[in-house]
């Protein structure tokens, strides 16, 4: 799905000269970011091995030149992690079947503790919803049927709904914005699971299917999407803003719950009526 060098040319790519402090004495340069010779000079290494290691040539890179690289490359956190999920990959691999996704019994007595009034979803490594509570249904995706979580092989997918489905964008005020946060989280999670053919016929379909993905995938872009804001415009309760945030559980770290609260007074009145139209209806 991504191998080490496309993620490290990606990243040479986004490094400026001049983010770095590196003089280019005003010449013309043929690459927009770093040459492999100035990166290897900074991370200490020689610029053949670099090279291997871009080319996908060299069959080992050590945590110490992992980290060295992404000193150089200014990487967060979360895509420090990436680029060592990426060189652990075993070589020659191919895609595999995944198991079965099911939420962890303790997931979902904390979905079921949170009652129909606060908005929640379980969410499975690629963004497959494996359940949701009335309210959590009603404001991500009231046009689906509530039981279809039950059924694993027609199971609502969020990234699928995010970029094939038109009702779900047009409901998302902030789109641009909730779209790349999907996109840098199934990056990561590829690099977790490099070989889930699952994941894999995903990635492939959105590509193909939608050229705003195609975009955002090939900037390169990972991170662990775990808060944030969506902006809706809701086909039942009107404009409404609420934060979300995941919460992880240590019986199944794959599985996100998914939690949505309001941001402001309006939006919660109309969250209180989204509950109370799900519980009714």
């Amino acid at each position: 799905m991504e191998s080490l060098g496309a993620f490290l040319k990606s990243r040479r790519d986004r490094v400026t000269p001049a983010r770095i402090g590196l003089p280019t004495y005003g010449t013309a340069r043929r690459v927009p970011g770093l040459r492999r010779e100035e990166l290897a000079q900074l991370a200490g290494m020689s610029a053949g091995y670099y090279t291997r290691l871009e080319q996908g040539q060299a069959e080992t890179a050590s945590e110490q030149v992992l980290d060295a690289l992404a000193r150089v490359l200014q990487l967060d956190e979360i895509e420090t992690v990436h680029l060592h999920n990426l060189a652990r990959q075993p070589a020659g691999r191919g895609l595999s079947e995944p198991p079965r996704e099911e939420p962890h019994p303790r997931v979902l007595a904390l979905l079921e503790s949170l009652g129909d009034t606060t908005p929640a979803i379980v969410l499975g490594r690629r963004g497959d919803v494996l359940a949701w509570n009335r309210a959590g249904h009603a404001l991500k995706a009231e046009h689906v049927a509530f039981d279809a979580p039950a059924d694993p092989a027609h199971r609502p997918s969020i990234p699928r709904m995010f970029f094939l489905d038109p009702l779900t964008r047009d409901m998302h005020r902030n789109w641009d914005e909730v779209a790349n946060a999907h996109v840098a989280f199934l990056r990561l999670t590829a690099g977790r699971y490099p070989t889930d053919a699952r994941l894999a016929e995903l990635i492939g379909e959105l590509t193909m299917g939608s050229d705003e993905f195609a975009t955002m995938w090939a900037a390169g872009d990972v991170a662990d999407c775990t808060v944030g804001t969506m902006d809706l415009q809701h086909p039942t309760i009107g404009a409404v803003s609420v934060a979300y945030q995941v919460w992880l559980q240590p019986d199944s770290p794959d599985h996100r719950l998914e939690i949505y609260t309001p941001n402001d007074a309006s939006s919660a009145d109309a969250l209180r009526l989204l509950a109370y139209q799900s519980r009714s209806g």
